[in-house]
Order: structure tokens, then sequence, then C-alpha cells
């Protein structure tokens, strides 16, 4: 499918799975917004886009903050007229410390990023997406293998991981009347600086630490390309994308 003219959005573009999935969109022929905390990030990846970099956009964004993410998509209206996909990556992540031991200033930090910040992007999207014209869109958001199964010390991460598949399927289903497409990739294990700490061994279920295998961040970025490149009649619900040999399956 020709992605050339088509408009995205990708929050978190400034490092890891968001970065190399906006670069992958714009070799694909899109033009993307660029939307991440810290403008320097974002120029980076602007930079490593070489010659489809005019096509990207940097706009700063607290996504946790209404007015900051309304202020995105106000100047992806005005650059562009449009939106055809959005990616909802921007996520982070407690200290990995007993559950008794978050404070609450932990606790909220993380959900109001990972999954009040999913929330009100979806939520603009759909403004802009039900009134421009074709109408419609696609959405497709940033679960992480966390989505169904916890690490041990992942309380806040989890919790609002396994939030995003409920607000994958309620987007999913009030999409439909608009032609709008919501789908969830869950990703285990990308090789980016949050999976560093990887290699030299984590903390598995069974209270020992153990290396675990990593993959290419871009074998991420081509499958979110994929689940980009269907047409709005079909919708890839859930994808399951990980590190071959990680511990997930079975016991590990």
């Amino acid at each position: 499918m020709n992605s050339v003219g088509k408009i995205a959005i990708v929050t978190g573009a400034g490092s890891g799975i968001g970065r190399a999935t906006a670069l992958a969109l714009l070799r694909d022929g899109y033009s993307v917004v660029l939307a991440g905390r810290r403008s320097e990030a974002l120029a980076e990846t602007v930079a490593q886009a070489g010659p489809a970099g005019p096509r990207a956009l940097s706009v700063p964004t607290d996504v946790s903050d209404p007015l900051s993410v309304q202020a995105l998509f106000d100047a992806t209206k005005e650059a562009f007229g449009r939106l055809d996909l959005l990616f909802n990556n921007a996520g982070t992540g407690a200290p990995p410390v007993p559950l008794e031991a978050l404070t609450f200033e932990q606790w909220r930090r993380v959900v109001d990023i990972n999954l009040t910040g999913a929330f009100l992007c979806t939520q603009a999207a759909f403004r802009l997406m039900k009134t421009q014209a074709p109408r419609g869109g696609r959405i497709i958001n940033n679960g992480s293998i966390s989505a169904t199964t916890p690490r041990p010390h992942s309380g806040p991460y989890t919790a609002t991981k396994h939030a995003i598949t409920g607000l994958t399927k309620s987007t999913a289903l009030d999409g439909r009347e608009y032609d709008i497409a919501c789908g969830q990739i869950d990703i285990g294990n990308a090789e980016t600086e949050m999976t560093a700490r990887m290699k030299g061994g984590v903390l598995q279920a069974n209270g020992e630490k153990a290396v675990e295998p990593t993959m290419d961040v871009d074998n991420v970025a081509r499958t979110v390309v994929y689940m980009a490149s269907l047409p709005l009649q079909a919708n890839a619900l859930f994808m399951t994308l990980m590190a071959t040999k990680m511990p997930f399956v079975g016991r590990g």
C-alpha cells in the first residue's frame, strides 16, 4: 500500500521504539509528527532521517498534559490538514522495588504518561479523524508483553499496560462507526536504552536473576509499518512481537 502523502504522529519519538518507528514510517513515505518531551532528542531523530528529514515535524509534547496534547494535534492539522496514523508509544516505568515501597508520585507519573497520555492522544485523534475528508484513520497502541504478563516489582507499569488493552478494545469498538481502526502491539525485549539492563541480568519470577535475549528494535518498527499498511477494512487488533528466546512462553 502506498504511504506517500500519509500523515502520522509518533509519541515518544525521541528515542528507542518511537525513534525507530518514526524513521521507518518516514522511509515508507509518511510525513511524521514527532512528539516527545525533549526537543534535542526529537532533533536527533530528524537528523537520523537523512533525506526524509524535511517530512518530519518536531513538536515538543507532554502527553500527560491536555493542553500540550491539544497543541500537538493543532500543529498537525495546521501543517498537514489531516491525520492517518497515531502511534501511542510514549511510556515510562517506576523503580523496580516492592509494591509497598512505591511512592504515590511514582505511581501517578506512570499512570499519567502511560495511560492518561494514550487516552488524551486517542481522544484528540478521534476528533480529527471523524471530521476530516476522507474520514477515518488508524491508532496503534504500544501495549508491551506486560499488558498480559507482569515482571516482578512492576505494579504501576503492568497495571497501565493492562489498561491499555482495555483502551485498545474500546477504541476499536467506538471507532467502527467512523472508519477508525485501533490495534495494539505487545513487545518483548526490543533492544533500546530501556532494556539495556537485560544484558546484566534481571529479576525472574523465581527470585533468580538471568540475562535475557533481546531483538533489534527495527523489527518493531517494521511491524508497526505493516500494521499501518493494512486497509481500514482490516485490523491487526493484537500482535505480539518478542525476542524468540526470551523467558515468556511456558516456564522460561
